[in-house]
């Protein structure tokens, strides 16, 4: 049985901008108290030994918190680690191989950047849980990044989505209400939290931003 999730403040944790190993556990222990509500780890610039120490570090504090921990790409990582699940890009392995390689409990989301990926996520069925749209924005945190699509393009593929959708690419605490208005089901967020000088107050500050737009008609 796949575990529920809850993507209104989706932390990608990445340790090279927390500052390693043991910052990242500080940042991520500290985003579930301000109100996280699933934790990625995404270390693209680390070998998988460095991936697996910190994903094994990770699972006893999301699982504590009750929020799914999912590993970025690498199936293998989150096999061994015991995750809660992957998310896949576009040109990463296709969803239909990671749900039949991980299982049906496990949780799978799927990168989109245009209208069409969207369409052709949405044949998908149940391989799929949730979908990350964007770059929203312009991001240094990921350099191979689509085109940004903005807030009306991102409330194009949010309402064309059968799934829930998460929003990501340089959202910071000042742009996430108007992110908000495109009626994502959350915002994903990387140096907003792991570079914040209070990651617990950070997360709570976009927590309160995302709960009071979610209120809104």
């Amino acid at each position: 049985m796949r575990p529920a999730f809850d993507l209104s403040l989706y932390l990608v944790l990445d340790p090279v901008q927390c500052g390693g190993h043991q910052a990242s556990l500080d940042v991520a222990r500290a985003a579930l108290e301000g109100g996280a509500t699933v934790v990625q780890l995404r270390a693209p610039e680390w070998h998988k030994r460095a991936w697996l120490a910190l994903a094994l570090d990770l699972l006893p504090l999301t699982r504590a918190a009750r929020v799914p921990l999912i590993i970025d790409d690498h199936l293998d990582i989150a096999l061994a680690a015991g995750a809660d699940g992957v998310h896949v890009g576009q040109r990463d392995l296709p969803a239909d191989v990671a749900r039949r390689l991980l299982g049906p409990d496990a949780l799978i989301g799927l990168s989109v950047s245009r209208i069409s990926e969207v369409d052709n996520a949405n044949h998908l069925g149940d391989i799929v849980d949730y979908l990350g749209a964007g770059p929203v924005f312009a991001t240094p945190t990921k350099t191979d990044a689509s085109a940004p699509c903005g807030v009306d393009g991102l409330a194009a593929m949010c309402s064309q989505s059968r799934y829930p959708t998460v929003a990501i690419g340089g959202i910071q605490l000042p742009n996430a209400a108007d992110v908000m208005r495109a009626r994502p089901a959350g915002l994903a967020v990387v140096s907003a939290i792991c570079k914040a000088a209070s990651p617990r107050d950070a997360a709570a500050q976009l927590r309160e931003t995302i709960a009071r737009a979610q209120l809104q008609p």
